[in-house]
C-alpha cells in the first residue's frame, strides 16, 4: 500500500469520487451507505453504541455486503486502509482482521460440528462452543494426539484391510515421532474409488470435473465415482504387465485427469508414484530418475498454453533412457517420433485388450508405513531430498484439509498445481477422501479461461499461490466474472501480499483466505488459517490439529507461548504423517542435529523464522537456513551459485539470496557478484546471462531481479559466507529495495 489513506471518517463523496473511481450519483449512494455502516459499527457487536472499533467497522461494511466484487479496487482499497488507518502494518504488533466468525457458521464447519459432538466429552464443563473453546480444544489435541486421530480419522473415506492395533505407539524410543497406526494394512487409493457413507460418496457421484483450454463456451467435463475407478482400475491392470511390484514410476506431465488416474493406478497396482514437476529442465528430471530409480516414467508429447506447444517429451528423452509412456496433450495420437523402447498412451492401454474384465482390478494391499509416493525437496547442496510418503502422508493431507480448508461433500475444489509439487497430491486426496469434487483446468491459471472455468465449475474452495493472485490482480484479466459461489480461498508456497489478498477476498464478497504453511517432510501445514477464529491478510492463526512447536532464541531456548518474539521454529517430534527418513540423505542430519530439546522432548527442524504476534498469530518472516523460496519452490542457494559461477567468464564468485519486497509477497532473487580483476562486464548483462543460465539448468520459472557487483563476500573467520550480512546491505540501500 503506496499511498496514505486517512481516517474512515474523513471518507467523502469527493474520496469515493477522486480515489474510489465511482461516478457521482453512485458515490453518493455509497457515501450514504457508510455512513449507515459506520453507524452500526457504534451500535458495535458488544452493543457498547460509541467509540467503536476498527473492527466494529469492518464487521458491518462486510455483514452488509457494502463493498461489491464490481466495485473498483480503488474503492476496496480506500474503505478498507481507512478502516484499520490507525493500526499498525501486520509486520509488527496490532493485526487488521478481515473476517471474523460467527458461531452460526463455526457450528456448520467440519471441525465446529466435531468439537460440538466431542468437545462436551473431552474437555468437560470447559466446553463452551466451536469459538470460544478453540485454543482449549487445539491444547487438547496437542497433548492427547492419539485421542484426536481415534475420532479424526473415522471423518475421512479410509478403509482397513487391517485395522490397526493402536493410533500411536511410543514403545520405541529410537523412532523419534513414534509409530503410528501399527499394523494397519489397506490401500489408499482404494479409499480414493469406493462408494462409502460417511463421507457420503455414492457411485453417481461427480468426483471430477474439468475443462479444456479454450474450451470456454462448452459445458464442463465430469467423471462419476464409477467412471474413475473403471479408468484407474484399467490403467493399473496395464501396469501389472509392464512393471513388477514395488518399482518406481515417474509422472512428469501437467495435473489433467489423466494424469489423476495414472497416479491412483500407480498405488493402486502395489507401485511407488515419482513425483516430477512438467516444469523442470532434462538435468533435473534425470537428477529425480536417477535418485529414485524410476523405472518408467509417464509423460506428454507437449504442454499446449495458449494454443502454443511447448515441448516435454524432448525433456524427458534428453534426462533419461528409461521407458517412457507418452500421452498426447491434444487428439488421440502423439505428435512426436516414439524412442524404440517408449509407448504412445494408445497402445499402452490396449495391452489389456485380451482381458474379459479390464475395468476390474484387485488392489494390492500393504501396511501402513508402505511408500506409495517419492517427493523432492530442495536441499542446500547438491542432489535434491527424496521424501517419501506413506500411506499415512494421505490421511494427514487430507484430514487437515478437512479440519482447516473445510472439504465437506458438494464443494468443488480446485488448486492450479501439479503432481510434481506437494500440493498436487495433498489435493487429490483431499478432494477423494473428503467427498469432495476435484476440479482440473487444463491450460494456464494465468488468463481469463481458468476465471471462467472456476465460475462455470462452481468451484466452492480455491486454492493459490501469491504470484498468481498478482497477475490476476494486475492484468485485470477475472474482472467481469462471477466467483461469488466461492465461500473460501486458500494459499500457500510464498508469502502473500496483502494488497493481492484484498482483491481476492473482494471477489467473493470478502471470504476468507486461509494461509497455509508447511512442507513436504510433513504431509501437510504447521500453521494455518482457522474458519473458528478471525483472519487476517497474510498471518496464520494457528497450528493444524495436534500440531505443537516453539519458537526458539538465538541461544535455542523457548520464548514462553504467550509472548511475542521472533526466531526459529521448532516442531514437536510426535507430527502424525511427517516423514521420519530420507531416501537419499540422513534424516537425523537435517531435521534433528542441532535442535534442542524442550521439557526433555527432541524437537523437529522445520527452518522457518516465525513472528508471534501480540494477537497470538504467526507471521512467516524466512528462512533459517540458505534455502531460499523462489515462486513457491525451495530452492538452494548453493545450486543457483553454482549455476551463476558457470555462466560468464567474467565470474569470480557469486552469492545468491532472497529477498522478501517491503511491501510483501514473493520473495525475490538478488545476486551478489565478484568479479575477475580484468572485466568491466555490466550488471544488466550479467542479470540476463544468470536467469538464461538458471532457467536452463535449473528452473525455467526462476528469474534474477537484481545484480550488485562488490569488491569481496563478508565471511566469518572461518570462510564462512555471511548472507546476513548482505540481505541487510540489500535491506539498508534504498535505490535497491524500491526496485524489489
Amino acid at each position: 500500500m503506496e499511498k496514505h489513506y486517512g481516517s474512515i471518517y474523513e471518507v467523502g463523496v469527493k474520496e469515493i469520487i477522486e480515489v474510489g473511481g465511482l461516478c457521482t450519483e453512485e458515490a453518493e449512494a455509497f457515501h450514504k451507505q457508510l455512513k449507515q455502516a459506520i453507524n452500526g459499527g457504534a451500535r458495535g457487536r458488544g452493543g457498547q453504541g460509541s467509540n467503536p472499533t476498527n473492527y466494529d467497522i469492518w464487521f458491518e461494511i462486510q455483514a452488509q455486503q457494502l463493498l461489491k466484487p464490481s466495485h473498483p479496487h480503488s474503492l476496496h482499497q480506500l474503505i478498507y486502509y481507512s478502516v484499520y488507518s490507525n493500526l499498525e502494518k501486520v509486520s509488527t504488533n496490532a493485526l487488521p482482521f478481515y473476517w471474523f466468525p460467527s458461531l452460526l457458521q463455526a457450528r456448520q464447519t467440519n471441525l465446529g460440528r466435531f468439537m460440538e459432538a466431542h468437545g462436551p466429552k473431552l474437555l468437560g464443563n470447559s466446553y463452551q462452543d466451536p469459538i470460544t473453546s478453540y485454543n482449549l480444544f487445539h491444547k487438547f489435541s496437542v497433548e492427547h494426539p492419539e485421542v484426536y486421530w481415534s475420532l479424526a480419522l473415522k471423518e475421512l473415506s479410509i478403509i482397513f484391510r487391517q485395522g490397526p492395533k493402536c493410533i500411536l505407539d511410543t514403545t520405541d524410543k529410537s523412532k523419534l515421532g513414534g509409530i503410528w497406526l501399527p499394523g494397519a494394512v489397506l490401500n489408499i487409493a482404494e479409499c480414493c474409488l469406493l462408494s462409502v457413507n460417511h463421507p457420503r460418496k455414492d457411485e453417481d457421484s461427480v468426483v471430477v470435473v474439468w475443462r479444456e483450454e479454450g474450451a470456454d463456451e462448452f459445458p464442463v467435463n465430469h467423471l462419476t465415482l464409477k467412471e474413475l475407478r473403471d479408468k484407474v482400475m484399467l490403467v493399473s491392470n496395464a501396469l501389472e504387465g509392464m512393471f513388477s511390484k514395488g518399482d518406481a514410476i515417474a509422472i512428469d506431465m501437467p495435473m489433467t485427469v489423466t494424469a489423476v488416474i495414472i497416479y491412483l493406478a500407480i498405488v493402486l497396482a502395489g507401485f511407488i508414484v515419482v513425483s516430477i514437476a512438467d516444469s523442470f529442465a532434462p538435468k533435473e528430471i534425470a537428477t529425480r530418475l536417477r535418485v529414485s530409480k524410476a523405472k518408467g516414467i509417464f509423460t506428454q508429447d507437449f504442454i499446449v498454453r495458449g494454443g502454443r506447444k511447448f515441448p516435454l517429451y524432448s525433456r524427458v528423452v534428453a534426462a533419461d533412457s528409461c521407458k517412457a509412456i507418452v500421452i498426447p496433450a491434444k487428439g488421440k495420437d502423439v505428435g512426436v517420433q516414439l524412442r524404440e523402447q517408449d509407448l504412445s498412451w494408445k497402445i499402452f492401454l490396449s495391452s489389456v485388450d485380451h482381458l474379459s474384465s479390464p475395468n476390474y482390478y484387485s488392489p494390492v494391499y500393504q501396511p501402513i508405513d508402505s511408500v506409495t509416493n517419492i517427493l523432492f525437496s530442495s536441499g542446500t547442496t547438491g542432489d535434491p531430498k527424496a521424501i517419501p510418503w506413506t500411506q499415512l502422508s494421505p490421511m494427514r493431507a487430507a484430514a487437515d484439509s478437512w479440519a482447516f480448508c473445510d472439504c465437506q461433500i458438494g464443494d468443488v475444489f480446485c488448486w492450479p498445481t501439479n503432481l510434481g509439487w506437494v500440493m498436487g497430491p495433498i489435493l487429490l486426496y483431499s478432494c477423494f477422501l473428503n467427498g469432495s469434487t476435484l476440479a482440473l483446468y487444463h491450460g494456464s491459471p494465468l488468463d481469463r479461461g481458468f476465471g471462467k472455468f472456476v465460475q462455470d465449475a462452481g468451484v466452492t474452495i480455491l486454492g493459490t499461490v501469491p504470484s498468481l493472485v498478482k497477475a490476476w490482480k494486475n492484468t485485470q484479466c477475472m474482472d467481469g466474472l462471477d466467483w461469488t459461489q466461492i465461500r473460501l480461498f486458500a494459499s500457500t508456497g510464498e508469502a502473500s501480499n496483502v494488497d493481492d489478498d484484498l482483491w481476492l477476498s473482494s471477489r467473493s464478497y470478502y471470504k476468507p483466505i486461509i494461509e497455509c504453511c508447511g512442507g513436504t517432510e510433513l504431509s501437510s501445514s504447521y500453521i494455518l488459517g482457522s474458519l473458528l477464529q478471525p483472519q487476517s491478510f497474510g498471518a496464520f492463526s494457528t497450528a493444524s490439529m495436534t500440531t505443537g512447536f516453539v519458537i526458539l532464541d538465538e541461544h535455542g531456548v523457548a520464548y514462553p507461548s504467550d509472548q511475542p518474539c521472533v526466531g526459529e521454529v521448532g516442531l514437536f517430534s510426535l507430527y502424525m504423517g511427517a516423514t521420519n527418513r530420507l531416501l537419499n540423505a540422513d534424516f537425523e542430519k537435517v531435521y534433528v542435529k542441532g535442535m534442542p530439546k524442550h521439557n526433555g522432548m527432541q524437537l523437529r527442524r522445520h527452518g522457518d523464522i516465525l513472528k508471534r504476534t501480540a494477537d497470538g498469530y504467526f507471521v512467516v518472516q524466512g528462512r533459517a537456513d540458505d534455502t531460499m523460496n523462489l515462486g513457491g519452490v525451495k530452492t538452494s542457494s548453493v545450486e543457483i551459485e553454482r549455476i551463476c559461477d558457470r555462466a560468464s567468464e567474467s565470474v569470480l564468485e557469486t552469492a545468491a539470496i532472497s529477498i522478501a519486497p517491503v511491501n510483501g509477497g514473493p520473495e525475490q532473487l538478488v545476486i551478489f557478484v565478484v568479479l575477475k580483476k580484468e572485466s568491466d562486464i555490466k550488471p544488466e548483462q550479467l542479470m540476463g546471462k544468470f536467469s538464461r543460465a538458471i532457467q536452463a539448468n535449473l528452473n525455467p520459472l526462476f528469474k534474477v531481479k537484481y545484480v550488485k557487483i562488490v569488491k569481496e563476500f563478508p565471511r566469518t573467520a572461518t570462510n564462512k559466507l555471511l548472507r546476513r550480512v548482505l540481505r541487510d546491505q540489500i535491506k539498508h540501500d534504498p535505490f535497491i529495495s524500491s526496485r524489489l
